[in-house]
């Protein structure tokens, strides 16, 4: 493991490309509905549940990393929280995932999800928290 001397964050790969203090958490909450703000928490707190997650606000989005970044927060809506996870794999046979898309050029598949109550984290959703967290492969 790496971890950038100016903002502790720990990377895989030495010298990761990062944004380095860019934004901070406060930055991404700031101006959201009371609903939002307790969605975003409520996401934290389950994938704790499920280990140790560290979030790095980025430029653009929320990274939540166990070994490797494993979800993002890509948009905090005024009532919805936009939740992407980076898979190697198209998991099509599922519920909760409204958009994949491949990357192009990438072996990987963003499967997109949108939490608008609290109940809509539910099993099947923490089923792919999990595969994301422990590693496809891994898992």
């Amino acid at each position: 493991m790496w971890t950038c001397p100016l903002c502790a964050q720990q990377f895989v790969n030495n010298n990761q490309v990062h944004s380095c203090n860019d934004k901070t958490l406060t930055d991404f909450l700031q101006g959201k509905s009371e609903h939002t703000i307790s969605l975003f928490w409520h996401f934290v707190q389950r994938y704790q549940k499920i280990g140790k997650v560290t979030i790095h606000p980025t430029k653009s989005m929320i990274a939540f990393a166990g070994r490797t970044r494993i979800a993002y927060v890509t948009r905090l809506g005024k009532d919805f929280v936009d939740i992407t996870f980076p898979f190697t794999k198209n998991y099509p046979d599922n519920l909760c995932f409204h958009k994949i898309a491949q990357v192009p050029g990438q072996q990987q598949f963003n499967h997109h999800f949108r939490m608008m109550r609290k109940e809509d984290l539910n099993k099947e959703v923490e089923s792919f928290m999990r595969l994301a967290y422990e590693g496809e492969n891994n898992g």
